[in-house]
């Protein structure tokens, strides 16, 4: 198959007249769509503006490969315009772009096509050639310059693989390298290119293996690597780095690779190349070559976490929804109560098995972020931090009797605790308010188990090698599990406690004033702040607080409709409809603007409708973690919104969860559906008006 295989006549524009670069990126759609390549457009389009997210294909040298691999591409195929003038595209070196090529490859097994684009990624890395391109005045002659480039190509590798390659002398230096780009496709051939170049214009032997999207090329042997002076790993995602344990190895991005390869070759080649040593699977950055700002780095270790624990959300939230459901349809909706999701069996074993895997979001979220920083090790401790932040600090007493022995001493007439142990006792267990600290609280405990373990080894660098074996399955898993344990317990999660506490007082302060409508607007507000943490548990803790004590009253000979009682069903009202706005504002908004979301978080639209209507906030949490400085505002105005509206419709709720599934015990139904969707709609818009595009 030939580059012109892939291009045709029909899908390219000379001296096109797009004036930036969604421009270019449009008029480049649209010419995969004239020639039939695409089945989707639109979302080809949105898979183009996602790959540019993650960082600029505009490599340099005036030269753009937007490219994406995507269901919507119905065939391989390749587009092409040039603007003479130039454009600003975001181009890695600042310069304007004035050749595009755009690639459509299909989200299939069958790769083809990848050889005959990488060809044409490193033809490119030839200033000449693609100066001609520029230059061409017709769609043929643009042809005709890529088909005598290729034959051109072709010949000199037939030529290099017929002939022997020479011998080198002792003193020449022998590098290897990797090249890797998130999608395979474009950046990972030309940092080759650029490597392979340079590396012959300078004399230096080199090899460098492509982690392309169709399989690696020019895999490295065991014995090229031992041979090696150097290794070079000009890589923008994980490969596989254990291979290069005791190598003096320069670990930077294709960006560095394709613009200053002769910087990193003949640094390789000077023998100034700190030695690389394994301790996990991801790939660090070497910080002498590699420029990724400290906001980047963050991102990228939140995103692993989040990315991670999507899938216990969903799951675990649709089988809770399920339940709910199961229960509705076998009539025990209106009873709503604690139960609820409990009332048979098959409902019970949905809600138990859904329920723990939503346990395990916020320890894996911890768990996760840890991993990114610290490799492997960081695991257990991360783990550990995101269980304290999920379950707080333990509780003295479980069902009003103490949970252990050393309670009964502590709190009753015996000899009181000596000075330490009541130290430890004050402050690590708790039996007033909750201590859970919530996805927020994950997210800290995961940063701060990352820079444990990286404390840890850097404290343990100059040990014998004979406890190297030791380190990463005792050293650091029991110091990083002891001192996150006592970070959280005797630190963050007694603030939470105090946090909670206060807030406890100032919403029963607002009851007893008969502000409902306040009352309201902040308990809405409070649900859509942290989504499971503090706050949010602060106000579902004292909705539920309300309906014990609208039970009280009734058991005590007050009515339903007596207002002290309908006062405490107004406010478990507003604390559901907030809870349920947060997925449902966001599903809405992935609708109604989609280029603000990812891919992966459009297609969970769905899920999110199915929780926020089920009052699953957590729904909400990937987005609110991904992007908190955004999201968070938008979910409470929203929620705030709704709980408001809530308490001035004076809608009641008489149980404490089910979402749609307990409306039958709502008072004014259709006013709390109003609530509800003004709620969303706000949430949604602000979204839009607010949350920078995804490609940004």
């Amino acid at each position: 198959m030939k580059i012109t295989d892939l291009l045709k006549k029909e899908g390219i524009s000379l001296n096109c007249n797009a004036n930036d670069q969604i421009s270019a990126i449009d008029a480049l759609v649209e010419l995969h769509s004239k020639v039939g390549n695409l089945s989707d457009a639109k979302e080809f389009k949105n898979a183009i503006l996602e790959r540019e997210g993650k960082g600029s294909t505009a490599i340099g040298m005036g030269i753009a490969v937007p490219h994406a691999k995507s269901a919507s591409v119905a065939k391989a195929g390749l587009t092409a315009i040039t603007i003479p003038g130039g454009i600003d595209y975001k181009s890695l070196d600042g310069n304007p772009s004035n050749l595009f090529f755009m690639i459509a490859a299909p989200d299939t097994a069958a790769d083809t096509h990848l050889e005959v684009l990488s060809k044409l990624m490193t033809l490119l890395m030839d200033a000449t050639f693609a100066k001609k391109l520029v230059e061409a005045k017709t769609a043929d002659e643009f042809l005709k310059i890529i088909d005598d480039k290729e034959a051109e190509k072709d010949k000199e590798n037939e030529a290099k693989n017929a002939t022997s390659a020479p011998a080198k002398t002792s003193s020449a230096k022998k590098l290897v390298g990797v090249t890797a780009c998130p999608t395979g496709i474009a950046h990972t051939f030309m940092a080759a290119e650029a490597l392979e170049l340079k590396a012959k214009e300078l004399g230096i032997d080199i090899k460098v293996e492509k982690d392309g999207s169709g399989g690696a090329k020019d895999v490295l042997t065991a014995s090229e690597i031992a041979e090696a002076d150097a290794v070079i790993v000009a890589c923008d995602k994980n490969i596989e780095m254990g291979r290069f344990d005791g190598k003096p190895v320069i670990i930077t991005s294709t960006k560095e690779a394709i613009h200053t390869p002769e910087k990193l070759l003949e640094k390789a080649a000077s023998g100034n190349v700190s030695i690389y040593h394994h301790t996990g699977t991801v790939t660090k950055r070497d910080e002498s070559t590699g420029n990724e700002s400290l906001g980047r780095k963050f991102y990228k270790h939140l995103m692993n976490g989040v990315s991670h624990m999507l899938p216990f959300v969903i799951g675990g939230g649709i089988m809770i929804a399920l339940a709910f459901l199961i229960d509705t349809i076998c009539g025990y909706g209106a009873d709503g109560g604690y139960d609820f999701g409990n009332m048979l069996p098959l409902s019970s074993f949905l809600k138990y098995v859904g329920g723990l895997a939503m346990g395990l979001m916020v320890p894996v979220l911890a768990g996760y972020i840890a991993e990114s920083i610290a490799d492997r090790p960081g695991l257990a401790v991360g783990f550990t931090g995101g269980l304290l932040a999920a379950n707080g600090n333990a509780a003295l007493f479980v069902n009003d009797k103490p949970a252990f022995p050393w309670v009964t001493r502590f709190f009753g007439e015996g000899a009181p605790l000596d000075g330490f142990n009541h130290f430890i006792g004050s402050f690590a267990f708790t039996n007033e308010g909750a201590t859970v600290s919530g996805f927020l609280g994950g997210i800290a405990a995961g940063f701060l188990a990352g820079a444990i373990v990286l404390l840890l080894k850097k404290l343990t660098a100059n040990f014998p090698k004979s406890l190297e074996g030791i380190k990463p399955t005792l050293i650091y898993p029991l110091c990083g599990v002891f001192i996150m344990g006592v970070a959280m317990c005797f630190i963050l999660n007694p603030i939470i406690g105090l946090i909670n506490t206060g807030l406890s007082i100032m919403l029963t302060a607002l009851s007893n004033a008969g502000l409902l409508a306040l009352l309201g607007l902040l308990l809405g507000a409070m649900m859509a702040i942290d989504m499971g943490g503090p706050i949010n548990k602060a106000a579902y803790v004292f909705g539920t607080g309300m309906l014990d004590t609208a039970a009280t009253l009734m058991a005590a000979g007050a009515l339903a409709t007596d207002p002290e009682v309908q006062a405490c069903y107004i406010a478990m009202a507003s604390i559901m409809v907030g809870g349920m706005v947060p997925p449902v504002g966001i599903a809405i908004a992935c609708k109604l603007f989609p280029n603000k979301f990812t891919k992966s978080e459009r297609d969970s639209w769905l899920s999110n409708i199915v929780m926020g209507s089920s009052f699953i906030t957590e729904g909400a949490i990937p987005f609110a973690a991904a992007d908190p400085l955004h999201v968070i505002p938008c979910t409470l105005v929203g929620a705030g919104v709704a709980g408001l509206l809530s308490a001035i419709f004076k809608c009641t709720l008489m149980a404490p969860h089910g979402g749609i599934f307990v409306f039958a015990t709502v008072g004014h139904p259709l006013l709390y559906i109003v609530a509800w969707l003004v709620g969303s709609i706000i949430t949604a818009v602000m979204l839009g008006l607010i949350k920078k595009p995804a490609n940004k």
